[in-house]
């Protein structure tokens, strides 16, 4: 009987000029070597405690960075998803602000616009459109969006942010109700942006709770 190829394969999102990218490795070995693929690799059976121990684990070793929030996103299997035979793969998306993808320095990564992918090998795109969908659908009723902010920003600045990922414009002061009602943030004591032509702003931080998982409303998000 053949062996069946488990894998995991992670889309890592991030903003990079007003619009969502994804990471993107070059393939070291076969099939597809040197393609643009999404960071991967086979679960460890005799390291890994379970598929997310696994996404972590790769996406550390293949990009140097560990996300603060994974998500499993769905399973992706069949004959015909990889020329080496039967293969299952548990796919994850993450968020990360872009400063985390330039800190970690990996020479082999590459950013690509979410709306322009071509070619990507396995299912990959079928993976980066499910994460996709996913983020902007979570987004409307959840704190998703804060990942890519980085450690600290003004609401205008996290209103851009839920305005770049949901692709629409949102009312300002519902958005400030439904941060109220998430109840995710504090204000960084004594910190404000300066040198821009309005007043400073106040700087806001996550709570240490929600660093790692998300708050969720009921209802979605009012755009303008």
């Amino acid at each position: 009987m053949t062996d069946i190829i488990c894998t995991v394969d992670i889309a890592l999102l991030t903003l990079k000029d007003a619009s969502l990218h994804v990471v993107l490795l070059k393939r070291e070995n076969d099939p597809f070597r040197g393609v643009l693929a999404l960071p991967g690799g086979y679960v460890h059976a005799e390291e890994d405690a379970d598929t997310r121990d696994a996404a972590v684990r790769t996406l550390r070793t293949k990009t140097g960075i560990v996300s603060p929030y994974l998500e499993q996103l769905a399973t992706f299997s069949g004959p015909g998803r990889d020329p080496r035979g039967w293969s299952i793969s548990i796919g994850y998306f993450a968020l990360v602000p872009e400063a985390v993808i330039n800190q970690a320095g990996h020479p082999q990564v590459e950013l690509l616009a979410v709306g322009r992918l071509k070619g990507l090998p396995f299912d990959h795109q079928q993976i980066v459109e499910a994460a996709v969908s996913r983020v902007r659908n979570k987004s409307s009723y959840s704190s998703l969006p804060v990942y890519l902010c980085g450690d600290a920003f003004t609401l205008p600045r996290l209103q851009s942010v839920y305005e770049t990922v949901l692709g629409e414009p949102i009312n300002k002061v519902s958005f400030r109700r439904k941060i109220d009602e998430l109840a995710i943030l504090e204000p960084i004591a004594g910190a404000l942006e300066t040198g821009r032509s309005n007043r400073p702003a106040q700087l806001y931080r996550l709570k240490r709770q929600y660093r790692d998982q998300l708050s969720l409303t009921d209802r979605a998000l009012n755009a303008r």
